[in-house]
């Protein structure tokens, strides 16, 4: 709930079942009073664009599932969370305004988000907590005022200092960075059946050895995808309309870049290769953070060239390499067994965040290209 300065409230829910329940359910009826305006938004997305400033501004109960279950992934309130999302909100604070959060928490993350608060504001915040002597999660509360401390505070956060989740690693539920030991047994079991399904489909794998350069592409394209729609989850909401969005321009990168190898003669291997380490480059050169600031057209437009462009030069290294296959199914075989390799290095970001994911790409398609036919292959 976010108190404007006129005395009105804005209420941001992601949820448009939730807030038609309150409207319904809640005993007080908040969403039927004149002053309160609800917005069906992700809440980092609502932040990043509105002009708006407030004097209260509570994040409360962001928590998509009941228990803190699964430690990776992207989940509704990752970018919410965030360093940069906390600063968000202090910039939205009208003078004299206060922040607030609150949640069961389990201690390590009650500890990071106080420490989170107390880098953005430069000030520690107050804590009030139920049944802190207890194992497991309990109830807290963490204000913050940015022109002093907060007023009657019965209790200052004394706790340790644990990194804060950032853009780039959205990770808040994870205590460090590393990869949980039954992720790993996981990825394995993973990994050793697609083994077994792709050599009983695809043939031998000494035949699958003409085509590893396509395994490379195989891991390495799934990469971009998963930058892509977590670089649209930053700047448009974690929602499945964001989702839809990103699947519905790879796939049209992907059409676009079969008709243009179908009807244009394609350059040499090297150029496609080096037009699209370049375009790499220039995604890793022009963080996301920055188009933050951006309106919505200008930087829907501006993310989309830096996500697609990549995807559009790969699948142009893809068909004109296909072109000159043999055995088309033990070529796609290869391709898919290096999809599988992909979806598992995909968890290398909860140890470098999905930034360091662009080198890796950069690393695959390059071994792409030393591992491929030494031939110029045209299309057209």
């Amino acid at each position: 709930m976010m108190s404007t300065l006129p005395r009105l409230c804005g209420a941001v829910e992601i949820d448009p079942r939730l807030v038609e329940a309150g409207r319904q359910l809640h005993p007080d009826h908040p969403y039927q009073n004149p002053r309160v305006t609800a917005y069906v938004a992700d809440g980092r997305q609502y932040l990043q664009n509105t002009s708006k400033r407030y004097n209260l501004i509570l994040f409360a109960l962001p928590d998509s599932l009941a228990a803190l279950a699964g430690q990776s992934g992207i989940r509704l309130e990752s970018y919410l969370l965030t360093e940069q999302s906390i600063a968000a909100a202090r910039a939205h604070l009208a003078p004299g305004g206060t922040f607030a959060m609150y949640n069961w928490y389990a201690p390590f993350v009650f500890d990071r988000y106080a420490t989170t608060i107390e880098d953005v504001f430069h000030r520690t915040p107050c804590a009030e907590l139920s049944g802190g002597s207890r194992p497991g999660r309990h109830p807290a509360v963490l204000t913050v005022t940015p022109g002093g401390p907060v007023p009657h505070c019965a209790s200052f956060w004394h706790g340790t200092r644990i990194a804060p989740a950032t853009d780039n690693w959205p990770f808040p539920y994870l205590r460090s960075p590393s990869i949980p030991a039954s992720y790993l047994v996981m990825l394995a079991v993973i990994l050793l059946g697609s083994v077994l399904l792709v050599r009983v489909g695809g043939g031998s794998f000494s035949r699958m050895g003409s085509y590893v350069d396509l395994a490379f592409m195989g891991a390495a394209f799934l990469l971009l995808e998963t930058k892509s729609i977590v670089g649209f989850a930053l700047l448009f909401g974690t929602t499945w309309f964001v989702n839809a969005l990103v699947f519905a321009g790879v796939l049209l990168a992907v059409y676009l870049a079969v008709e243009t190898a179908r009807w244009i003669r394609l350059p040499p291997p090297p150029v496609l290769y080096g037009a699209l380490i370049t375009a790499l480059a220039v995604a890793w050169v022009v963080p996301l953070a920055s188009l933050l600031g951006l309106p919505v057209i200008p930087r829907f437009l501006a993310a989309s060239a830096l996500a697609f462009a990549p995807v559009f030069l790969a699948n142009l290294v893809f068909a004109q390499r296909f072109s000159g296959v043999e055995g088309s199914g033990t070529a796609f075989a290869a391709n898919l067994l290096g999809a599988m390799v992909g979806g598992a290095i995909e968890y290398l970001s909860l140890i470098t965040g999905y930034r360091f994911l662009l080198i890796v790409v950069a690393l695959l398609y390059a071994l792409a290209f030393v591992t491929g036919p030494r031939r110029k292959v045209a299309s057209g």
